[in-house]
């Protein structure tokens, strides 16, 4: 397949997926990692289609398209707005967005840079959050940004042909059309060199680190390295991508869940399963699977959880 044939593909995924929302099958959420906050005690129930990590607090998305958060609520950053027209959602370090079926946006959470402020209009396909601003796609391939913009993290570039997008915490990425990158922002660490290649399908950001997957199944990354986050493995059989503060996640068409980088809480070590989706959050991980865990009885009254089959 050509590049321009391959660009097509991504970009009806994307829409198809952006909006409508809905991911071809529901599941179960799994966390692991930091849980200070609670960010790791998932609801109960297989009907949630999407999630999304902040720093403290977690964020999901059900098949009837109303919203459900666990974790840190310092700054209301989980009191999700009543309804259920949401296709999608994204969390910021304190506060968090949705994506309304209308191509509206709602936001909540700290706001002390505007980052909640959310632009009017109902041309949304995409969203994604950083730690002071906010950033959305809209349907004619533009972008918008709002919040905090000390590293020019709002100063969106020009043009109509951007496909997919991804925040850290002061710094942007931006996916086009053609499979090559954009990003801007803070790039203290080189967050922000992107190469010119032209064969990305997807992208992540970290605090201060960014990672792509290209077109082949394998990974690239930049950035800040002092942990590891940058050090992707090897393979070319990577589905889907997410950065956390300092680590990263990475999941694999088997099903299962690769992660590398900082690991004091436990946020790199993955439980066995077989994931739909992933998310990564400051210090812990989240990820989708259709299989519910069991509890099962173990030598002298231990307890272990084992996935159960699907038959």
């Amino acid at each position: 397949m050509g590049r321009r044939g391959l660009a097509f593909w991504v970009m009806v995924f994307f829409f198809v997926v952006g909006l409508s929302g809905r991911p071809a099958s529901a599941g179960y959420i799994r966390a692991w990692g930091n849980n200070s906050n609670g960010q790791c005690n998932v609801p109960a129930g297989s009907d949630f289609i999407a999630i999304a990590a902040g720093f403290f607090h977690s964020l999901a998305l059900k098949a009837d398209g109303s919203l459900v958060a666990w974790g840190d609520n310092d700054w209301g950053q989980r009191d999700v707005p009543a309804g259920s027209d949401f296709i999608a959602i994204a969390a910021g370090y304190f506060h968090s967005l949705a994506l309304k079926a209308d191509g509206s946006l709602a936001a909540w959470g700290r706001n002390w840079n505007g980052q909640c402020s959310v632009p009017a209009g109902s041309d949304f396909v995409a969203i994604a959050a950083g730690e002071w601003h906010s950033l959305a796609l809209k349907a004619d391939g533009s972008l918008a940004a709002w919040g905090g913009n000390r590293d020019g993290q709002c100063d969106v570039p020009a043009g109509s042909d951007y496909i997919g997008i991804a925040v850290g915490q002061c710094h942007n990425l931006a996916l086009k059309g053609d499979g090559s990158l954009a990003a801007w922002g803070d790039n203290w660490y080189g967050q922000c060199d992107v190469s010119t290649s032209s064969d990305y399908i997807d992208i992540a950001a970290g605090r201060r680190h960014s990672f792509a997957l290209k077109a082949d199944g394998s990974l690239a990354a930049w950035g800040w390295n002092e942990y590891g986050q940058c050090d992707v493995p090897a393979g070319s059989d990577y589905i889907d991508i997410a950065g956390g503060w300092r680590h990263s996640l990475a999941l694999k068409a088997d099903g299962s869940v690769a992660a590398w980088g900082w690991n004091e809480y436990g946020q790199c070590d993955v439980p066995a399963g077989d994931f739909i989706a992933i998310a990564a959050g400051g210090y812990h991980g989240l990820a989708l699977t259709p299989e519910p865990a069991t509890v099962l009885l173990l030598g002298l009254g231990g307890l272990a959880l084992r996935r159960k089959r699907r038959t």
